[in-house]
């Protein structure tokens, strides 16, 4: 009876083990006719059954799996199922937690919807899994600009002034403040300082998930784990008890931007006072500090000073009426986002920032400096009187004739009445300047003698230099300019006088149009349009059957004959127009440049309204045909698939792709877009650009290595926070200046990369470029920029004065240190949008 008990066992057990395979072999089945008929929900379902009743087939399935899961969790995110996508992303990290493709899918998914944070920790995670892994690198590099900002390393690595805080807080620590709070604390270096100089209780708060959790690798690696409590919020949030057991002697805090008060530091101060501080120390009284509360910095004085500049002026101001034949309409008036935040119901910074020593082409004071304003963090009532307190008007008297293209602002950070900060200009420091570009006046120009105006005050936690004008004496008159006013008697300018600002577009002036200020520059670039000119005009009359009656206008010449014709209408009643697609991003007349040039239908890819209303005023204003342009856009069933047909029968004759960023780097997915592209054009039809040549050359720079990485623990005075801040540094620095950057040239510029857009089959993912080095140092860098071929004989060059186009840099991790004479081998990788450059030793 045992026996026969034991062989029904075993029997049962291969019947289960029979049907088992059974189920998983019907399952492989079902889920390969789901994907057949693009059913990916219940394909994953069967995989998943699949993986669960058969381990040992994870390796056989893997690929197909990832496919189907990737398909499923693009469905699920346009159906918005967002939960149901985080669930099977789960599920498949249960099955495959060594996944990096999984991993790096999952992180993708979440940067989409915001949460940059928990993108980043699976980015991290699939770097860990293969260092190789390409499009977690580039990924990561992205989301690492988001999560760790880039000044983090120039201020920890700027000695001076970490030195400084240190100083003022060992000061009022040994004074008797005893228990500090640390707002926006960062790595948390100023509270490592406290606790240093002895406070008996340091508290740090911080909002940021990924800076909070650098700040406790941080403090722990410094053996204060136990002495620094961390908070994961923001100081608004802190409550007493429930967060910290009483009221503080001491904050401590550096969250001010180049505008001072832009990262929020007058309601954190208001609230802290309120709140988290102990009472202020009486004034005139000489009385200890251990009973009363402080703050850190203690005060601000802000200074200003009007300037020329031709860099500012290009990206704020469009300073041409006509450029490639295209004239600007006057009814069009293009202003930068600063003009437009004190109309706007967003909010807007009312100001750009600038390191004023490293501006292309200098600057000049026009004004002396002067003080805009004052402000004393020790004081509650100032700071809540601050955003209430009635403009200040301020005067300056013109020193040097010019243009006034703008007020920049800096500001002097009293830490106490010994310790001081200064983010001037002159200083040499980690700090930019605040520019408010002046817009709107009829006339720039100033004279000694001519006065400067302006009013300067708090508004939604901003500081804001507004209706700024220049008043000149002429003929013993005194004239204001600020916008040109129509003439009527004494009381109406007076009325005029006092509501002008240079923020407001009065009634009947016409359209305004709110641009980013690189697509000011763009617009401001005449040779770029001159260039794109030349090409369209090459390819529209090498398409165009020869016709004596059809004046094409290449160069600019027979410009009237041309109209006259396109007028009339006479060329284009017996030819189809050619079809032109601008898919460039931003605000772009690159589809009025190529209506001007044939029997063209141009199409803009714009999506603003703004933006189109004034590329029709503009078109109009050059006598186009109603039906010429397009908005693309407005034609689309699916806006996410710009690149299509024209229409069902029609082919493109030219398509304007963008490649190179502003900022410097090639543009994401690029020659994917130029593949279809391709496959779009008539014969004969282009790409613009149809290939693109990058150039770069090796130089010794510190200015890359401060703004790069943290340099050790000599610039942080001994704290080990290098390590850990590092771990997000980017190999690439972006939107720099070559022509102000601090570098010494070690080569000559060098061809690194060839990217062809009309001839695939010429490019090479992987090459090694030879570089000649003609100056003995130490590389530390490789700054490169792009030569944009709109065809053999016409190309742009993104490092030139005029050029829109920021450049970039790759920087090395270690210095290598070469003699003249040397030869240096670059490899280049060229994956997707990402370009690596790495020295072979």
């Amino acid at each position: 009876m045992p026996n026969s008990k034991a062989k029904s066992h075993h029997g049962h057990r291969g019947g289960q083990e029979a049907g088992r395979r059974e189920l998983v072999s019907r399952s492989l089945q079902s889920a390969q006719h789901c994907l057949e008929d693009q059913d990916f929900g219940t394909a994953y379902a069967h995989y998943l059954l699949v993986l669960n009743l058969a381990p040992e087939l994870k390796n056989d399935v893997r690929e197909t799996f990832q496919f189907t899961l990737f398909k499923w969790a693009e469905e699920l995110a346009s159906l918005v199922r967002i939960q149901d996508l985080f669930n099977c992303y789960e599920q498949a990290l249960e099955l495959f937690p060594n996944d990096e493709i999984i991993c790096n899918s999952m992180g993708e998914h979440l940067f989409r919807m915001g949460f940059r944070d928990e993108a980043a920790g699976y980015f991290h995670k699939a770097l860990k899994l293969n260092p190789d892994f390409a499009d977690a690198k580039e990924n990561f590099y992205r989301v690492a600009n988001w999560l760790v900002e880039r000044w983090h390393f120039i201020m920890l690595n700027d000695t001076n002034r970490n030195l400084i805080y240190q100083k003022a807080i060992e000061k009022v620590v040994r004074s008797g403040c005893r228990t500090v709070l640390d707002i926006g604390a960062g790595t948390g270096i100023l509270s490592m300082f406290a606790k240093k100089a002895g406070a008996a209780c340091v508290y740090a708060c911080e909002l940021s998930k990924t800076m909070y959790e650098l700040a406790c690798d941080v403090v722990a690696a410094n053996n204060m784990e136990g002495e620094i409590k961390l908070l994961p919020m923001k100081s608004l949030d802190i409550e007493i008890p429930k967060h910290i057991p009483e009221r503080v002697s001491l904050v401590v805090t550096e969250t001010v931007d180049a505008g001072l008060f832009g990262e929020g530091i007058l309601e954190s101060l208001i609230h802290a006072w309120e709140h988290l501080l102990l009472q202020p120390k009486p004034k005139n009284q000489d009385v200890g500090t251990e009973d009363y509360g402080q703050v850190i910095p203690a005060g601000a004085i802000v200074f200003g000073m009007a300037v020329e500049c031709k860099e500012i002026r290009r990206h704020h101001r469009v300073g041409i009426q006509e450029v490639a034949c295209v004239h600007l309409a006057e009814t069009v008036e293009f202003c930068s986002p600063t003009r437009a935040s004190g109309n706007s119901e967003e909010t807007i910074e009312p100001y750009t920032t600038e390191k004023l020593s490293r501006v292309p082409g200098g600057y000049m004071p026009l004004t002396e400096p002067f003080q805009a304003m004052t402000v004393d963090f020790n004081n509650l009532e100032e700071l809540k009187s601050l955003a209430t307190r009635k403009p200040c008007k301020i005067s300056i008297p013109v020193t040097q004739g010019g243009v006034l293209d703008a007020i920049v602002v800096w500001f002097v950070l009293q830490l106490d009445d010994e310790h001081s900060l200064s983010t001037s200009p002159s200083e040499e420091t980690c700090w930019e300047q605040a520019v408010y570009p002046v817009q709107g006046l009829p006339d720039y120009s100033v004279k000694p003698g001519d006065t400067v105006m302006m009013e300067v005050c708090c508004q939604d936690c901003y500081l804001r230099v507004q209706k700024i004008f220049v008043s000149t004496s002429e003929y013993g008159m005194d004239i204001e300019r600020e916008n040109t006013l129509a003439s009527g008697n004494e009381a109406e300018l007076c009325s005029a006088l006092a509501s002008l600002q240079t923020t407001s577009t009065p009634d009947g002036m016409g359209h305004e149009c709110m641009l980013e200020s690189t697509e000011i520059a763009l617009l401001n670039n005449v040779p770029y349009h001159e260039c794109f000119n030349a090409a369209i005009g090459k390819v529209l009359s090498s398409l165009i059957p020869t016709r004596e009656s059809l004046s094409m206008d290449v160069d600019g010449h027979d410009r009237e004959n041309f109209e006259e014709s396109q007028n009339k209408n006479s060329s284009y009643t017996t030819h189809d127009p050619l079809y032109v697609l601008d898919v460039s991003e931003g605000f772009s007349i690159l589809p009025i440049i190529a209506g001007k040039l044939g029997p063209v239908k141009a199409y803009s890819s714009v999506e603003k309204e703004q933006h189109q209303i004034a590329l029709n005023i503009i078109s109009e204003a050059n006598h186009f045909p109603k039906e010429t342009l397009k908005f693309w856009l407005s034609h689309l069933e699916d806006e996410n698939v710009v690149l299509q047909r024209p229409k069902s029968d029609k082919l493109w004759s030219i398509i304007i792709l963008d490649v190179i960023e502003t900022s410097g780097l090639i543009q994401q997915e690029v020659m994917e877009k130029a593949a279809i592209s391709r496959c779009l054009l008539h014969s004969g039809g282009k790409i613009f650009p149809q290939y693109v040549v990058m150039y770069g050359m090796l130089v010794e720079s510190q200015s890359l290595l401060l703004e790069s990485a943290v340099q050790g623990t000599e610039p942080t005075l001994g704290f080990n926070i290098a390590p850990f801040i590092n771990q997000f540094k980017v190999p690439v620095r972006v939107c720099l200046d070559l022509a102000t950057l601090p570098c010494v040239p070690l080569s000559k510029p060098a061809e690194l990369l060839r990217l062809d857009l009309m001839n695939p089959y010429l490019n090479s993912s992987s090459r090694e470029v030879k570089v000649q080095v003609s100056k003995s140092g130490h590389v530390t860098a490789v700054p490169f920029w792009y030569h944009i071929h709109l065809d053999e004989d016409i190309y742009l060059d993104t490092s030139s004065d005029s050029s829109h186009w920021k450049q970039a840099a790759v920087v090395l991790d270690k210095p290598i240190q070469v003699q003249l004479g040397d030869e240096l081998v670059l490899n280049i990788q060229h994956y997707k949008s990402n370009v690596s450059i790495t020295v072979k030793q």
